[in-house]
């Protein structure tokens, strides 16, 4: 701010009061924006200092976050105290409760899973529940091949060769005719 003061010849009246003289002399229904401001100061006013626009743009954000001015469609109007405030675009917020004044506010949970108790008691592991059918669940482990084959002995595999696996190759016509 002290800047400011410095850059500005000491004729012109505060930036604040600037922006209110352009918009009520400019007096537009919809409000004035930014440019139309800016050059009815220029026009007015003549000697600007260097930062004027950079000056202004700043003026003009303080004051719309203060209330003095609105700002509506790239516009900047006078804040009328006995309007309704303007709603933008979207949902509206809820409306805060107020708190009672008995209430008292309880310290916000953390998150995550609370740690364990050091000092609890150790709880005793749960009886598992026996299933109706008196099988394990899930799929069954597999088991090692028997010595035997399939019908478990020996004798009554056939001793020639084995068969490979896969498809079968394709019998050729030469051997069908032999046979």
């Amino acid at each position: 701010m002290a800047t400011e003061e410095v850059n500005k010849p000491p004729s012109l009246p505060s930036y604040p009061q600037l922006i209110i003289n352009a918009i009520e002399a400019l007096n537009e229904k919809n409000g004035s924006n930014k440019s139309s401001i800016s050059k009815y100061i220029e026009s007015k006013y003549g000697q600007l200092p260097g930062g004027h626009t950079t000056l202004l743009s700043h003026h003009l954000h303080r004051m719309k976050e203060t209330g003095e001015l609105i700002f509506w469609k790239n516009n900047y109007m006078k804040a009328d105290p006995n309007a309704p405030p303007r709603r933008g675009r979207g949902r509206p917020p809820k409306p805060k409760d107020p708190m009672q004044s008995g209430a008292i506010l309880s310290p916000a949970r953390p998150r995550g899973r609370p740690p364990k108790d050091p000092n609890a008691p150790p709880s005793s592991p749960k009886p598992k529940a026996a299933s109706g059918t008196g099988k394990p669940r899930g799929r069954p482990r597999k088991m090692a091949r028997p010595e035997g084959g399939i019908g478990g002995s020996s004798s009554t595999m056939m001793t020639g060769t084995v068969r490979p696996r896969g498809r079968p190759p394709k019998v050729k016509a030469s051997v069908l005719t032999e046979c």
